[in-house]
């Protein structure tokens, strides 16, 4: 049988934008639908009419959906026109707000629309120019400020073309701002956006005007927490429609007087409301008091800096970083001086970082003057919420920054608003239960119409009829059911936080109890944080060496190494501690050298008087020496500049001086593949691929070493400004770096765990590829005897039309074969044999072009990728968002650093950081290791069975109630009040309460628990058991009756319901209400033995023996008490407790049997999914296809795994954008360089084949005619001797 299935590409980002709507922020992540509506007097007037006649009913519908409201009460309008928008987001979330105009001055314009509030324009004209924006209705045009040079931001022409007022609304907390050119409203964005560079180093500041001007557009620069009034709480949770429906059906019982369970309910809503608002007014006070910020900055004003409150900082202020550090409270880029920067907020990784300043178009004669890009340059950006730790600054400058973003709109603001407005969880279980509410509404309705039909034919008042009716709906929908469900939730709570998993999130614990696939970042979460220095592999004769273990065995001649590890670092000290990356840190004292920084004698200046410097420990104690020509001899080093780590470029370079040397030298380390691609092809070792893979297979890490020395007559000032592009080529290789990073010990274990679970395990990882591939056979994400095929993906360009997918397995081919031999078959049912799965691998390059140019492929990509190696924190995300669009229900397990937008994505994101990232993850491991993921899927598991098992309990009580209350109904009669309440408050409260608490079990089953209450499973479950409670009530219903001393009950005006058939159906109830809670709480495999809940079993006792004692032999007064006709006999009176325990095993033995059974549970569900060919999930299919696509993929064999990387290291050559190098070579050249030169360079680069560096090395991207010294030196009249004074002087000492 052939299955049409619509395959949905997993893409992550916005839907697809519907013709004949409008929307904000089209096509980004935060894409939302807009309709624009004005007030209608005619529908106003309608809707009240209707609300008055319902007394009020329909204004509490529509308080639950205020959209409906402003759809009935307002026409549709264009956006131009309107005073109120609503909204919906891609998770189909509404959102209303009102449209509001601002004057310039700050005051709200009452008579906006009639000022022509719409023919506020945006220009017409791209923003690509520097030119003064020209104001059509304006009547004077506004000349940009002269000390700008005619530059002007996008803040500048919005202020511009709003002089006189805005029309705006908020949502969300970000602010929209309208544009009659595209008639819709816009994000009003900061100066990160269409703002050129030369700009923030052209401004001076703001004055007075512009500063209350931009206040007025921008509001406050605070992020404020509102925590909510009491009062609003109160009634925001009365009026929620669980307690409308509460306070319903008490106000029907104490009209019904049945006084003592209304208050019972009364009293028991009090309290979870009152715990409910202490909670969130906690919660929000705890958000308010660790985000809300506030501190005193210095804000340049004219020529003078000033102190303010922050609060009052705007785009465009400039502002000057105190020397002993802060924390930012707001978004700037640095324009002068240095920053050590802790950005643990945002990152989760608490090792410093150096931000470096905006480089300035204007100063190196910039032929093309570049937008500003917070994502490219964000090496220069503070963003708000991270610590500053301390600045270098050269002389007596300021440390100056320019404000780009403020408030909700900064990188703090953004993950503040994803807390408060977070992604739904969309979970089934949750949707079914409303779904099932809904049926039981429906049978309650039919109960309704049963009890009007009887009372009505006996001409009973209307009142009576009316309270029946409701009281009958009251029990066919149990109120408690929300309350119920969440049992099981807060007993799994507290036994997280007994195994020191935190939850933000609770209503995630049940969803992940559902995870059949778990993602894990690698360093730090499946192997140590900390790294070792395992050893260095130096050259010699042109191919690799020996391995040095200890580096003061490498011999004198390999100095330029010990050089580059001394060196080529980013550490600093901070108050008196070396600080840095891990790595580093490990590399730099494995020298045995010291670093010295400028001290605060100094003020933290940094400049050519005192230079970061390292030296060996103790030389400089040393008195000094000189050789023959007096120059002296010591291995002293100057750090003259950073270039820092870049993961898009892989590397990081420094520019040293050694003392008495007559040239500066550039160091590099990074990525084996781009070191050796930057180097020149004779210094790479032939063995080069070789080596590398050999090391990485075995799980080191391993990183590349290289220099060059620069031209001596390159000057300082030039030093200082040369792009890191012109110097980070023709590099002479050095050797490797081979550092181990370990494996926790918990962690095969773990994962091995979860394979048995039939649990997916996935690393991805920002690491190199082949040290990835080692972890995960290490690790035994990927057993022994299965293969892993590397997905390459290669882009069209010259020579090929379209991108291409290669195919190749990662073992060696003598591997292979022997593998081959150990490989299991795994028979299919078309009698055919396959081989047994296989794994795929691809790196964050691939994934881009894959997803971009074969999102079909993707798919099953995902289906058995089990390797994501060198992948960015947006292509994680990416990942995680595709997986749950297969179907899966995804974990994300990670320490934080650059994990923090996969763990919001995922259905269950467990941080293992402490730091302040993690507030953004349902849950918080403080274990800092992977045995947190079993805990949380067992508990997840514990709690999800236990709602399962609840709901089921609680819709049979209400149905078996309903069933006893119609029989009775047919003779007029009811329970007594106080068999409800014994029913409802001992026996259902109870039970209900002790069934959650019992624990999880303790190990993983393979098979996962149901996640849709329309299972086959959960349906059969409750029909067949209310027909076994239907048939009992109503046997014993006859029974009485057929007893000698049997009295008929005769209706009465006191509502007396004392009768035998009453005692019938209470007696044989009350059993099977405790029967009910035995037979759902199950225990294996995801639950312990309810033997093991002592609580459980303990109110189990009390209520049997309660029972009991009303059935056997109740005392008189307790008879009279519950209004209870006892039989004369008690041989009969035991036939009920005969009943009852055939209740019981009949209840167990379908629950067992039946419900439980391999028929039931695979094949009729089997058979319904087959039937209903949509509940299918989308992995499911894949994997299908993919059986039976046997010849896919077409893997090639070729070429060895080296050889692959090769020739990948030599399209990434290829691919690589000369024209931008160019360009920045361009932008550094002299006043006095010719520019036709470079052209000419340009043009013989475009006609020059890339060289191949010798044998199986990769290839420098850049030619040896592009490697010319006067590229570097070139001088301009500016640049002509204007070296640093310090350093002339100092020229004897270095």
């Amino acid at each position: 049988m052939t299955e049409e299935v619509k395959v949905k590409v997993g893409l992550s980002g916005p839907p697809p934008m519907k013709s004949g709507f409008q929307y904000v922020n089209p096509a980004q992540e935060d894409q939302m639908e807009i309709c624009g509506y004005r007030p209608s007097l005619i529908r106003k007037v309608m809707v009240w009419f209707f609300i008055i006649i319902t007394a009020g009913l329909l204004r509490l519908f529509f308080y639950w959906l205020p959209h409906l409201f402003i759809k009935c009460t307002h026409s549709k309008c264009s956006l131009a026109e309107a005073e109120i928008v609503i909204l919906r987001d891609q998770y189909l979330q509404w959102f209303v707000s009102r449209v509001k105009i601002n004057h310039k001055n700050g005051m709200l314009g009452e008579s906006a629309m009639k000022d022509g509030v719409a023919g506020i324009t945006f220009s017409k004209t791209p923003f690509d120019s520097n030119t003064p924006l020209k104001m059509g209705d304006a009547q004077t045009s506004s000349p940009a400020d002269p000390d700008l040079g005619g530059h002007v931001s996008e803040v500048d022409r919005v202020l511009e073309l709003n002089r006189k007022l805005v029309r705006y609304f908020v949502t969300k907390k970000v602010k929209y701002i309208w544009s009659s050119e595209s008639q819709t409203f816009k994000k009003l964005e900061g100066l990160d956006k269409n703002t050129k560079c030369s700009y923030f180093h052209a401004t001076k500041g703001l004055n007075y005007s512009q500063q209350q001007e931009r206040m007025s557009m921008f509001g406050s620069n605070s992020i404020q927490i509102h925590v909510t009034p009491i009062v609003k709480l109160l009634f925001k949770e009365v009026l929620s429609p669980f307690y409308i429906f509460q306070l319903f059906s008490c106000g029907i019982w104490f009209a019904d007087e049945y006084y003592y369970y209304a208050s019972c309910i009364v009293v028991i809503s009090v309290v979870s409301i009152t715990a409910t608002i202490y909670q969130t007014r906690k919660m929000q006070r705890t958000l308010r008091n660790t985000i809300e910020s506030s501190t005193i900055v210095s804000r340049l004003c004219g020529e003078e800096y000033h102190d303010i409150c922050s609060d009052d900082l705007v785009p465009g202020d400039i502002i000057s970083i105190p020397r002993q550090g802060c924390t930012m409270q707001c978004d700037a880029v640095l324009l002068t001086g240095n920053c050590i920067v802790n950005e643990s907020m945002l990152t989760g990784e608490s090792v410093p970082v150096t931000k470096t300043p905006l480089p300035n178009p204007r100063v190196s004669k910039s032929q093309e003057d570049i937008l500003f890009n917070m994502k490219e340059h964000s090496k220069h950006v503070l963003f708000c919420g991270t610590q500053i730790l301390q600045t270098r600054f050269y002389g007596s400058q300021q440390v100056k920054a320019v404000v780009l973003r403020t408030g909700f709109s900064t990188a703090k603001g953004d993950l503040v608003r994803s807390i408060m407005y977070p992604k739904p969880v969309d979970f089934k279980f949750n949707r079914d239960t409303y779904i099932f509410v809904g049926i039981l509404a429906a049978i309650a309705g039919v109960g309704f119409i049963y009890t009007v039909v009887l009372m009505v034919q006996e001409h009973e008042a209307f009142e009576e009829i009316f309270l029946r009716s409701m009281d009958l709906v009251t029990i066919a929908v149990p109120p408690a059911l929300p309350a119920a469900l969440t049992i099981g939730i807060v007993f799994a709570q507290s036994r997280l936080k007994k195994s020191q998993i935190y939850c933000i999130s609770p209503r995630s614990i049940n969803v992940s109890g559902t995870i059949n696939i778990v993602c894990f970042d690698k360093t730090g979460t499946l192997t140590e944080d900390g790294l070792n220095l395992q050893s260095i592999v130096p050259l010699h004769d042109g191919r690799f060496a020996e391995e040095v273990y200890d580096v003061k065995q490498l011999p004198a001649e390999k100095s330029l190494l010990l050089n580059a590890m001394a060196t080529c670092h980013s550490l600093t000290i901070i108050n008196g501690v070396l600080s840095g990356d891990p790595l580093d840190l490990i590399m730099f004292e494995a020298t045995g050298w010291e670093l010295e920084e400028p001290g605060e004698e100094e003020g933290s200046r940094y400049d050519m008087i005192v230079p970061t410097v390292v030296r060996p420990k103790g030389s400089r104690n040393g008195k000094g020496a000189f050789d023959q020509q007096f120059v002296p001899v010591s291995d002293e080093i100057a750090i003259m500049r950073q270039f820092t780590f870049a993961s898009s470029l892989q590397r990081m370079s420094v520019i040293t001086r050694k003392l008495g040397a007559p040239n500066f030298e550039l160091f590099s380390k990074g990525a084996p593949e781009m070191i050796a691609s930057l180097s020149k092809p004779e210094t790479v070792p032939s063995n080069f691929h070789e080596v590398l893979i050999e090391y990485t297979k075995h799980g080191y890490r391993v990183l590349a070493l290289a220099y060059r020395s620069l031209p001596a007559k390159l000057k300082y000032a030039k030093i200082q400004r040369i792009q890191r592009e012109q110097v980070e080529r023709s590099l002479t290789f050095l050797g490797f770096l081979v550092m181990e990073n370990r494996l926790k010990p918990e962690t095969t274990p773990i994962i091995h765990q979860l394979l048995d679970a039939n649990i997916r395990t996935v690393m991805v990882t920002g690491d190199n590829m082949l040290t990835a591939l080692s972890v995960a056979r290490e690790c035994g994400m990927v057993s022994e005897h299965k293969k892993i095929i590397l997905v390459q993906a290669f882009p069209g360009g010259s020579g090929k039309s379209e991108p291409t997918l290669e195919y190749m397995y990662t073992e060696d081919p003598q591997d292979r074969l022997q593998k081959s031999e150990k490989e299991t078959k795994i028979p299919m049912p078309d009698g055919h044999v396959t081989d047994s799965p296989y794994h795929f691998a691809m790196d964050g390059r691939s994934w881009a072009i894959i997803r971009k140019h074969f999102p079909l492929l993707l798919q099953k990509f995902c289906v058995r990728g089990t390797v994501f190696a060198r992948m960015s924190p947006d292509q994680k995300s990416q990942l995680i968002e595709t997986l749950q669009e297969l179907g899966y229900f995804v974990g994300m397990c990670g320490d934080g650093a650059n994990d923090c937008g996969a763990l919001k994505v995922a259905h269950a994101g467990i941080s293992l950081s402490e730091a302040e990232a993690s507030v953004a993850s349902p849950f918080t491991s403080k274990q800092p290791n992977i045995e947190c993921v079993p805990t949380l899927i067992r508990q997840g598991r514990g709690a999800l069975v236990t709602s399962f098992g609840i709901f089921k309990y609680m819709a049979c009580y209400s149905l078996t109630q309903f069933v006893s209350v119609l029989i009775l109904y047919w003779i007029f009669a009811n329970l007594t009040d106080f068999e409800f309440l014994y029913i409802d408050l001992f026996l259902l409260t109870s039970l209900s309460v002790t069934f959650g608490y019992t624990n999880a079990y303790d190990k993983l089953s393979k098979d996962p628990p149901l996640v849709s209450l329309f299972s086959i499973s959960p349906v059969l479950s409750i029909i067949l058991h209310m027909a076994i409670q239907t048939a009992g009530q109503v046997f014993c219903y006859f029974n009485v009756q057929e007893q000698p001393w049997f009295v008929p009950y005769e209706v009465n005006e006191d509502d007396d319901y004392t009768s035998y058939e009453n005692m019938a159906i209470f007696l044989i109830s009350m059993y099977q209400y405790i029967t009910l809670a035995v037979v759902f709480s199950k225990g294996r495999p995801y639950r312990k033995t309810i033997f093991s809940n002592y609580f459980f079993m303990g109110n189990l006792a009390v209520c049997v023996g309660m029972s009991l004692w009303l059935n056997i032999y109740p005392i008189e007064d307790v008879a009279t008490f519950f209004e209870l006709k006892v039989a004369p006999s008690i041989p009969y009176r035991c036939v009920y407790l005969g009943i009852a325990v055939i209740n019981f095993f009949l209840d167990l033995l379908v629950e067992t049997y039946v419900i439980e059974s391999y028929f039931v549970q695979e094949r009729l569900q089997c058979w319904i999914e087959d039937i209903f060919s949509t509940s299918k999930y989308q992995y499911e299919i894949q994997e299908e296809e993919m059986v039976r696509d046997q010849p896919w993929p077409p893997v090639s064999s070729a070429e060895t795994l080296a050889q692959a990387f090769e020739r990948m290291d030599s399209q990434q050559v290829r691919d690589f954008d000369q024209s931008s190098l160019l360009s920045s070579l361009m932008d550094s050249a002299s006043d006095t360089q010719s520019i036709r030169s470079l052209r000419s360079l340009e043009v013989d680069a475009s006609h020059r084949e890339p060289r191949n560096y010798n044998s199986q090395a990769g290839s420098s991207y850049v030619s040896e005619d592009m490697n010319d010294e006067s590229m570097l030196i070139g001088e301009s009249p500016t640049d002509a001797g204007l070296d640093n004074p310090a350093l002339d002087i100092d020229e004897q000492k270095l």
